[in-house]
């Protein structure tokens, strides 16, 4: 392992841990952009990066787009095969809280031997609990919270659970410990709202608002005639498309089911697109569903299960005239309403949490019960009304106020003034 710590000491330069053991989801292109930024800014000190062995594999595009860069100050580091082999499987809730306590014992490891300043943990949620039970870290640290659920009770749409009130205590317990901690500097939070109760709650100006990063500039690949060609799609047909990981929690099965709820002549205008990826289980089920719903169902279904790359996402939503969101109870940000806002398209979104309060303060379009079919075709049938859905300046401001750009230039001015 490279040492940075000696000569960057001497010379009173940070040495900046980015540490994410994540493959999927948003975690390669949180890090490409934080790489980005620190290149285009020139950034002082060194940067490391310490992933998973798979990482590299997996996201070997992002490691080469560093590795390109041909810079000094930026090394990514693989945890150890045998250290990886050693975490716990994340089968139960025992496991994932034990695998979370060895993760947490991984970053203070290599925070040590890197000799790292500074620490960024793009994912604190699974680190929580164990800094609240008295875990500590050898350096000064900040993470991203992504999940914080204690303020719903405030937004426009909240249906109390009995649930809810013990989870709502216990993340502000919590809260509470981490926050107390002397190495602790900033939270990071996706969730504006959050940040505002956190801060008044706590008394604390630790909490941080973070945008959820989006490249505001795209290029349409595919040309929405072409693509419309392509696909066969007619051309008086309303398009609606469904992006994403294929599965129960996306809202795809009350979805299929709203359908069944509309009379032939509206599912005549509609094409709806699927796209996305879906295990072999998943798939077959949906595809068995919607070989069912096509009986007697004018509807046009266009499924495609594979991989999309990122430069081709961009030309979906630029097709589409709806983007659907009908996510079940989902906690948190979804990247679904930026593509959407960058693109100027309405989504037809559930209205739970967060998302339902962001759609509705910037007319991102149109929210509904997404646990109700009955509901959702509705929502349907208002978006073939003909009549303008949504504030397209409002969504310009919303995409543009969560850049990527803007994403990194805050975690590292706000970390690095320090």
């Amino acid at each position: 392992m490279q040492d940075f710590g000696k000569e960057n000491w001497q010379r009173q330069e940070p040495i900046v841990l980015l540490f994410d053991l994540s493959i999927y989801g948003h975690h390669p292109a949180y890090i490409q952009h934080l790489i980005e930024y620190w290149e285009q800014q020139n950034l002082s000190g060194q940067l490391v990066i310490v992933v998973s062995p798979q990482f590299m594999q997996v996201h070997g595009d992002v490691v080469q787009f560093a590795q390109g860069l041909n810079s000094q100050t930026i090394q990514f580091y693989p945890i150890h095969q045998a250290e990886e082999q050693a975490l716990k499987p994340r089968n139960s809730a025992l496991n994932r809280n034990w695998r979370n306590v060895q993760e947490w014992s991984l970053f203070c490891r290599y925070a040590k031997q890197l000799k790292a300043t500074q620490g960024i943990i793009l994912y604190l949620d699974t680190y929580l609990l164990a800094l609240a039970l008295g875990q500590r870290s050898p350096i000064p640290f900040s993470g991203i919270y992504f999940r914080p659920t204690f303020h719903y009770p405030s937004f426009s749409h909240y249906t109390a659970f009995r649930k809810d009130k013990l989870q709502f205590w216990r993340e502000k317990l919590i809260l509470s410990r981490v926050l107390q901690q002397k190495q602790f500097q900033y939270l990071f939070s996706l969730d504006p709202f959050a940040v505002q109760v956190t801060k008044q709650i706590f008394a604390t100006q630790k909490a941080v608002a973070l945008a959820d990063p989006i490249r505001i500039k795209r290029e349409v690949k595919i040309p929405a005639q072409q693509l419309k060609a392509k696909l066969q799609i007619d051309s008086k047909r309303t398009v609606f498309l469904l992006f994403g990981a294929l599965n129960g929690r996306k809202g795809i099965y009350p979805l299929l089911e709203s359908l069944q709820l509309l009379p032939p002549e509206t599912c005549q205008k509609i094409t709806l697109i699927l796209s996305g990826q879906a295990n072999p289980q998943e798939q077959n089920r949906i595809e068995n569903y919607i070989q069912q719903l096509k009986v007697a169902n004018p509807v046009q279904i266009i499924e495609n299960y594979q991989f999309l790359p990122e430069e081709e996402i961009f030309s979906y939503f630029n097709l589409a005239d709806i983007v659907l969101a009908p996510y079940q109870r989902h906690v948190g940000m979804s990247g679904i309403l930026l593509w959407a806002a960058v693109a100027q398209k309405p989504v037809l979104s559930s209205d739970y949490g967060l998302m339902g309060e962001l759609v509705e303060r910037y007319q991102l379009g149109i929210t509904v019960d997404s646990t109700s079919p009955q509901a959702i075709a509705q929502g349907i049938e208002q978006c073939l009304q003909n009549k303008p859905i949504g504030d397209r300046q409002k969504m310009q401001t919303f995409a543009e106020a969560n850049s990527a750009e803007q994403f990194a230039k805050t975690i590292f001015q706000t970390t690095m003034q320090t």
